[in-house]
């Protein structure tokens, strides 16, 4: 059997489904990785497929920048499809999920970690600091529409913008995790050091270098003489440039490049928020987006499929994972929430809604190869099985609830769907 042969043709399969399943599940409760994950284990077990038997813990580099790279195209798709202005008030939702719910998930699952998986002080903090953060690649179909469409409700728009910050936000953690297991629990010395470098200068750097970012770029697109325009061009391919540019040039001086991508995605959008040029950007980084996400997901799959990791898991395991999920998200994302004018549904979709996804996938690849922590298997099958009940729970009630929720707010028509879209330009064509 030529092997190149055929992992071609499973490619080509892969990016064909990528552009149909979107349309062929529109009306069915089941979502792109949910059958992402399916395939990836069917290769596994079929004795056809060629492709190898994926264990992340040894492929760590290949697990920790392909992750990487998906989180990063994703950020800068979620950022330039937001049409609400930056603002404390109109903001407001998005404030307090970061800034209540996001460190109150980190605690209730590390002391999960502490307390049920049994892990030390260091791998329980890299638990809660790995799953706190929601993720902007699995949140597609709960996200706000492409740029200028209107499709931006508090709902979508609060799951879009908590989740394009919360990556970067959560990096901190991360980072004292490392600290902690490298230095000792007991020894408090790196605190002076991890506050002042990883929490002040990586944040304060990944901000500022976002927005200087896309002035630039949004002058080079917008502002320049109208021939020597970005936007002239009409070519979405520059989305990825954008992205490139804005976290390489942040991780070169030490900032946190999650955060700079989505800013600059953000600043970009406010240089000039009307240009049709946002849409083609758009269009061309969701494409990349969602063919990567697949890839990952088929790798996410396989690597179910292996087994090394999944025999790690037992009932301590699967109690984390359900409590993470059914308890710790929905709890703190209302506690958050106390005291906001949205409606009461609308605050519990947004509680429910915080799905895990492949930014867990790149921290723990990242915490690993930086420092040795006790119970890392532990932490990965916990971090795997939470992703997998994410995808599977979030994937089949994300459709339904959204609909219903749009009816009872009668905008049922907020969100054409691809069909719409389809017949809409075969009309305009005639």
């Amino acid at each position: 059997m030529n092997t190149y042969m055929v992992t071609l043709f499973i490619f080509g399969a892969i990016v064909l489904l990528t552009a149909w399943l979107p349309l062929a599940l529109r009306h069915m409760p089941l979502s792109l990785p949910i059958c992402c994950v399916v395939i990836g284990m069917l290769l596994t077990w079929t004795p056809l497929a060629p492709l190898p038997r994926i264990n992340p813990l040894d492929s760590r580099e290949l697990t920790e920048h392909l992750t990487e790279f998906v989180v990063i195209v994703a950020l800068m798709g979620a950022g330039l499809k937001i049409d609400r202005p930056l603002g404390w008030r109109r903001w407001a939702m998005t404030w307090r999920l970061l800034g209540i719910a996001m460190p109150i998930s980190i605690g209730m699952i590390a002391l999960l970690g502490w307390g049920v998986l049994g892990l030390g002080a260091a791998s329980a903090l890299l638990l809660g600091a790995a799953l706190a953060p929601t993720d902007p690649v699995l949140a597609g179909d709960i996200q706000v529409g492409p740029p200028q469409t209107g499709e931006e409700d508090d709902i979508r728009f609060a799951l879009t913008s908590e989740a394009g910050l919360n990556d970067g936000l959560s990096f901190p953690f991360v980072m004292a995790a490392i600290a902690v297991t490298s230095q000792g629990s007991n020894d408090h010395g790196w605190i002076a050091h991890w506050f002042a470098f990883d929490v002040v200068w990586r944040l304060t750097a990944g901000i500022a270098l976002g927005w200087v970012t896309g002035r630039i770029l949004g002058y080079l697109t917008f502002k320049v003489p109208r021939s020597s325009r970005i936007a002239k061009t009409g070519d979405g391919l520059a989305a990825l440039g954008f992205t490139c540019l804005s976290y390489g040039a942040t991780e070169l001086i030490h900032g946190y490049g999650f955060v700079a991508v989505f800013v600059t995605a953000l600043t970009l959008r406010s240089v000039e928020r009307q240009s049709s040029f946002h849409g083609e950007l758009h269009d061309f980084g969701e494409q990349i987006e969602r063919l990567l996400m697949m890839v990952v997901l088929v790798g996410f799959g396989s690597a179910l499929a292996e087994g090394s990791l999944i025999s790690h898991v037992d009932w301590r395991v699967v109690t984390v994972a359900v409590l993470t999920l059914a308890i710790v998200r929905p709890a703190a994302g209302w506690i958050s929430l106390i005291g906001g004018q949205q409606p009461r549904a609308e605050k519990l979709i947004v509680s429910i809604f915080g799905i895990r996804g492949l930014g867990s996938i790149y921290y723990l690849a990242y915490a690993s190869g930086r420092a040795s922590f006790n119970g890392i298997e532990v932490i990965w099958a916990t971090v795997f099985l939470i992703i997998l009940f994410s995808v599977i729970v979030h994937g089949v009630a994300v459709t339904p609830v959204m609909r219903w929720i749009d009816r009872e707010r009668g905008t049922d028509s907020l969100r054409p769907t691809t069909m719409d879209s389809q017949q809409t330009e075969n009309q305009a064509d005639a």
